[in-house]
């Protein structure tokens, strides 16, 4: 059988058939693969020595490698590689699945709850950790900002933010407001503040009331009131949106304690994923990170995979998926490729 070079590699058609059996069928259940099952389950008909001599090829190659608590085999993270850039047989989400990611990712005009909802629903379909970044903005000026009195001390607050972006949120305050009193504070930041860069908003209106503090009226002990809620979460907003993280304790691969202790850190921390995701947005389309590939310790049993999401052809961020380095390519790469083609329709809506 003639050789084909693939990744530098040169495997002959038996080699790759064998290869591609093993790195399926650990996918598939988790178990090292030995030779005796793979002469079970190949087209070819190979005694289990054959097989074994081709195995060592593989393992030589450093495509596969033997754990030391077992006599089968396990794919080695390049031969993850060779496996998901070469022999990848994408399997379209069923029916159901696309029902759940269509639902998932509907316009919405509160980007932050959108971007939330498609951050779960990757969860939810791949039973895995969902993840999708917050666009970078390099200003973000507030266009207008209303109050509505709710119950029990709280405030609906209804942002707009720079042409389109709108947020909805609800602050607790110290006391009851009236309506007329909150229609006028926001009149006051609206007047004031509208087309200011919101970062500064909270920054600027602080230091003139601390600088006027003693002459401050009821008007401006309410915008006081409203601005140290309303505007913090610009000051410490995340830089990504999480989901599913419990839905990794319950993948064997990844229940050793340390390896959970490690990963959670690194969600906790947010540098190694913003690193990762900013890797990911210098090159449009999906992007695979296998094991060590992600260049963090935390990571080495994890693949993440991404995809760039857009607005009126602009890249404005990553979304992906966090799971085991076994998990099911073919699945969730389309999944992931779909759900950025959906995330960009709805913001361009």
């Amino acid at each position: 059988m003639a050789e084909q070079p693939i990744h530098g590699i040169e495997l002959n058609e038996r080699a790759q058939y064998l290869f591609r059996t093993l790195v399926e069928r650990y996918i598939g259940d988790g178990q090292p693969v030995g030779s005796r099952t793979l002469a079970r389950d190949t087209r070819f008909e190979l005694s289990p020595a054959t097989i074994r001599n081709v195995m060592a090829d593989l393992e030589d190659l450093g495509l596969i490698r033997a754990p030391h608590t077992s006599a089968g085999r396990v794919p080695t993270v390049r031969g993850y590689r060779l496996f998901v850039d070469c022999m990848l047989t994408y399997k379209s989400p069923p029916t159901a699945e696309l029902r759940i990611m269509t639902d998932g990712v509907r316009h919405d005009a509160d980007v932050r709850r959108l971007l939330e909802k498609t951050s779960s629903m990757l969860s939810e379909v791949t039973k895995f950790a969902g993840l999708v970044m917050i666009p970078k903005a390099e200003h973000k000026a507030l266009r207008q900002v209303e109050f509505l009195a709710l119950n029990e001390n709280r405030v609906l607050v209804i942002l707009v933010i720079n042409e389109r972006e709108v947020q909805n949120r609800i602050i607790k305050t110290a006391r009851r407001y009236s309506a007329s009193e909150l229609t006028e504070a926001a009149n006051y930041l609206n007047s004031v503040f509208a087309g200011r860069d919101i970062r500064q908003v909270k920054r600027d209106l602080l230091s003139d009331m601390n600088a006027t503090r003693d002459e401050m009226n009821r008007l401006m002990a309410t915008v006081i009131d409203m601005a140290q809620q309303v505007f913090v979460e610009e000051e410490t907003a995340t830089d990504y949106v999480l989901a599913g993280q419990a839905n990794l304790m319950e993948i064997n691969d990844l229940s050793d304690l340390d390896k959970l202790r490690n990963l959670f850190d690194a969600f906790s921390r947010k540098r190694d994923i913003l690193h990762l995701l900013d890797q990911a947005l210098s090159a449009a389309g999906v992007q695979i990170f296998i094991g060590e590939e992600a260049g963090y310790e935390a990571f080495d049993n994890c693949s993440i995979v991404t995809s760039t999401y857009g607005d009126e052809g602009e890249i404005l961020g990553v979304l992906g998926v966090i799971g085991p380095t076994r998990m099911p390519y073919e699945r969730v790469i389309p999944i992931v490729d779909l759900t950025a083609k959906l995330l960009t329709s709805a913001l361009n809506s």
